[in-house]
């Protein structure tokens, strides 16, 4: 049996840039995907905080240090320049992978510099 799970998320990071004119994606800082896993051309999901937008579309590489997080072609109707998103890669894994997966999460300041990483979510209590 084959299940998907989070690969990795960049979890509230700002939107730099929404540039509709540009061929569509979302163009991430280069060392930002490199730290999250996230390989150029794959496809992510954006959970756009600010406005509760949710859409699909792939990374593409954007100036690694810049914090660049460009939200492009259609989807930028979805995203505005200081909206704070969620970014989200899920991959596919069969039952003997689960064992050893953790996912990388980078969690960002405002300026989209990391505070900090992890492997897990913390147990939510009601």
């Amino acid at each position: 049996m084959q299940l998907t799970l989070l690969k990795a998320k960049l979890h509230q990071a700002r939107v730099t840039h929404a540039v509709p004119d540009y061929e569509g994606s979302c163009a991430i800082g280069g060392d930002l995907l490199d730290m999250a896993g996230i390989r150029e051309y794959e496809q992510i999901q954006i959970y756009n905080v600010t406005n509760g937008e949710r859409f699909t579309t792939y990374a593409i590489r954007g100036e690694g240090g810049s914090g660049i997080i460009s939200v492009n072609g259609a989807a930028a109707h979805k995203a505005s320049v200081g909206d704070v998103v969620i970014i989200c890669a899920y991959a596919q894994f069969d039952e003997a992978e689960l064992d050893a997966f953790k996912p990388r999460m980078l969690y960002m300041n405002a300026d989209n510099s990391v505070s900090h990483t992890s492997n897990a979510i913390p147990v939510q209590f009601a």
